[in-house]
């Protein structure tokens, strides 16, 4: 076993090199899992005890080192507002989560084998895979960092038919390339040929290179529509461990507007400011903003620039006589919903918002609520809320007078794909990104949170704006390069003329349907599995 747990880990290690923000190594993805797959293969055929546990745990070390070793910012997160020891026990479940679930579809897997040939088994991996990361974006405790389409996010050129597949058209390409890799490698070591080694070659090298050469062809061709709009993002770097303790709400609204204004341009459509840039100690009475001085500050900045809009994050609250959503909670003799928000000021009396939908397990929302209530108190120390944040039920678009659409991702939402596309499919002519990426400090987790904008891009063709508390600001064109950014942690902002879009991608439209088909396919292998056959290891 020692050799398979040595293959395990190199598998780990190819993937982590070829996982954002490493640029340019993203094609080794498409061998990472060879080594793991040897590994596997050698436990089936070899004579071991227990083989399906040893697979799990051989898989599960893959999974784990590799995520670990891609997400270790998400213990540097948490280690600087609770004890080193508390982070590290809680990291584990971001760390070991996704992990035992890749391992799951491994285990699965065995169990095929042991009744279907290797073609159907690798059927029923790749959609116990695709199966997993579906669940790991849908369920309450959600994280799909690490969706194997994300790792090209850094080598966009290649992915350009994302604007088709979506993220999971790029797990469907790794696992493909990585399976006939295994086949033919094994083929060789072992002196076998159930299938010709000529044709095996030459599909692999058509599987590898026939999505690069069509990608780059689409990236080289593609012309955006001509429909400019002037737009300024903008990062006050506000320490978010010391924002009430270093800089007054009222300061930080001065300094985004002093920020704003030194780059502005007289035709300037959008100012876009970060999340929770717009604040007051308690929060803000979403009914009442228009009679705070901050609103009215607003509204005279915007006075100056015809068709300007301050597209903003707001720390908002609402007031109910009834609880008329589960998060609401008693407030004096009413109750109250606290949000994390986003708000477009367009100089007129209209106020819009949309509050974020998808929010981070434990911190913005306790996860299987009812079961977990108990530990309500505990996440409120570090940035939860006891009776966890309100939301909105779907993706809103928000409009300026001039009618020009925008999507206002918070944050986390912004890698969910099929999220983002519904913005775009309800009239979004671009997306911008209002998030605090400083809870992370200088390590990998902002660019790869910026790395993943990238992919909206391409998916939806919409120019991606992103404005950034204490992350990397910047612009992100239809094909998904990155036009303008920003350093780390200094106070800046960037003016940029964009094109709207009002075309709507394939992705778009029909979104992830690459899931859906995976998801049938698990269900197929899920009755496969449970249909007596003779034991068929081949």
């Amino acid at each position: 076993m020692k050799q398979n747990y040595l293959l395990a880990l190199l598998s780990a290690f190819i993937l982590w090199l070829g996982w954002p923000p490493i640029p340019y190594s993203s094609v080794l993805l498409l061998i990472g899992f060879v080594p793991l797959l040897v590994a596997v293969e050698n436990i089936i055929r070899g004579d071991y005890r227990n083989k399906g546990r040893k697979i799990f745990w051989t898989a599960f070390l893959t999974g784990f080192v590799w995520n670990t070793a891609s997400i270790y910012w998400v213990f540097n997160a948490m280690n600087a507002q609770l004890p080193a020891w508390i982070s590290l026990l809680i990291a584990l479940i971001p760390f070991g989560l996704a992990p035992l679930l890749m391992a799951t579809a491994f285990r699965l897997f065995y169990a095929m084998r042991r009744t279907q040939n290797i073609r159907i088994s690798f059927i029923g991996l790749v959609s116990f895979w695709i199966g997993y990361e579906y669940l790991h974006q849908t369920w309450d405790l959600a994280f799909p960092w690490m969706t194997l389409g994300n790792g090209f996010a850094n080598f966009h050129q290649l992915i350009q038919w994302y604007s088709v597949t979506g993220v999971y058209g790029g797990t469907l390409w790794i696992w493909i390339v990585n399976i006939l890799a295994f086949m033919f490698y094994w083929q060789y070591k072992h002196k076998v040929q159930a299938y010709s080694q000529k044709a095996l070659l030459s599909i692999t090298l058509a599987a590898a290179f026939m999505p690069i050469l069509i990608s780059v062809i689409q990236y080289i061709s593609y012309e955006e529509p001509i429909n400019p709009a002037q737009i300024v993002v903008v990062q006050p770097n506000i320490d978010p461990y010391q924002k009430f303790g270093s800089i007054t709400p009222e300061e930080q609204l001065e300094n985004l507007i002093n920020l704003s204004k030194s780059v502005a341009q007289p035709n300037t459509e959008f100012f876009i400011w970060p999340e929770t840039a717009i604040s007051a100690r308690g929060g803000i009475n979403e009914e009442d903003f228009r009679e705070y001085p901050s609103y009215a500050r607003i509204v005279d900045f915007l006075s100056a620039y015809r068709n300007g809009n301050v597209l903003s994050g707001i720390e908002s609250y609402a007031l109910y006589q009834e609880a008329q959503t589960p998060t609401a909670r008693p407030f004096g003799p009413s109750y109250i919903d606290y949000f994390n928000s986003s708000t477009l000021i367009d100089g007129s009396t209209k106020l819009q918002y949309y509050h974020k939908s998808k929010l981070v397990p434990g911190v913005e929302q306790t996860p299987f609520g009812t079961v977990l209530n108990f530990m309500k108190p505990f996440f409120e120390h570090f940035g939860g809320t006891t009776g966890g944040y309100g939301k909105d039920t779907e993706p809103k678009v928000l409009y300026a007078q001039s009618g020009i659409g925008v999507a206002p991702t918070i944050c986390y939402e912004s890698i969910w794909g099929d999220y983002v596309a519904e913005y775009v499919g309800k009239g979004a002519q671009f997306i911008a990104v209002i998030t605090n990426d400083g809870w992370w400090k200088d390590t990998s987790g902002k660019d790869q949170h910026l790395a993943y904008a990238k992919l909206r891009a391409i998916e939806n063709r919409r120019w991606l704006a992103r404005s950034a508390n204490t992350g990397i600001s910047g612009f992100i064109n239809q094909k998904g390069d990155i036009t303008q950014r920003t350093e780390w942690w200094v106070p800046a902002a960037l003016t940029q003329e964009i094109n709207l879009n009002d075309d709507i991608t394939f992705y778009t439209k029909y979104g992830d349907l690459i899931a859906y088909l995976g998801l049938l396919g698990m269900l197929f292998s899920v009755v496969v599995i449970y249909i007596p056959k003779n034991k068929k290891i081949n």
